[in-house]
């Protein structure tokens, strides 16, 4: 990945960011950041808002545009809503409730296979680490960060299946219900950013239930 991509895979990954923070997390001069980040904006890949900041000078804070988060997309996203809308059209709302079952039966079963590889007995941390290790590979770009309080962070930087999603939200419904089973009746899983409400990505507060 070149330095470009890695600048844009920041941006992705951890949101707006100022070029002085992108430098300090690659590794790179504040100088060459700001040459990739003119490119980009050139190319529209990237967008930028200045606020005010000490002594009145203002931050400048980069992120993606919509061109430059078009560059993950959603997995064959046209041809998913189209088949979607074929089997409620064809089959009725009980068909496509039966799809989403399947899926989140399959969904489980592997999710179920890695966290058993950690064991049921590991930390919270652990765990949910496994899980988002899955998801990541499943192109969520996802990663577990635990709190101080003892909790983790399950966060999804991309949806691969935004359009489904959607279309069909129950999609969305089907995946949390998943993540509360497979990491046991001892544990709490509350999403508190999602996609579908405006956020840019989505979130989950994953801890020990009280």
């Amino acid at each position: 990945m070149n330095t470009s991509e890695r600048i844009l895979m920041q941006l992705k990954m951890r949101g707006p960011q100022t070029a002085q923070a992108l430098a300090a997390q690659l590794d790179l001069t504040s100088m060459g950041v700001r040459r990739h980040l003119e490119t980009a904006l050139e190319k529209g890949l990237v967008a930028y808002e200045d606020s005010g900041g000490k002594v009145g000078r203002p931050v400048r804070r980069w992120g993606l545009s919509q061109a430059g988060q078009a560059r993950y997309p959603d997995r064959h996203a046209e041809l998913t809503v189209d088949l979607i809308g074929q089997v409620q059209t064809l089959f009725g709302p009980a068909a496509m409730e039966r799809l989403i079952v399947a899926r989140e039966q399959t969904s489980e079963a592997l999710y179920r296979s890695r966290l058993d590889e950690v064991g049921a007995a590991a930390p919270l941390d652990a765990r949910v680490a496994a899980l988002a290790a899955v998801r990541d590979e499943e192109g969520y770009m996802a990663e577990a960060q635990p709190q101080p309080d003892g909790s983790v962070l399950l966060i999804e930087n991309h949806c691969p299946i935004c359009a489904a999603a959607r279309m069909c939200q129950d999609f969305c419904r089907s995946e949390l219900d998943v993540f509360a089973r497979v990491l046991g009746p001892t544990v709490k899983v509350i999403r508190i950013e999602h996609q579908l409400h405006g956020a840019r990505r989505c979130a989950y507060a994953v801890s020990t239930a009280e």
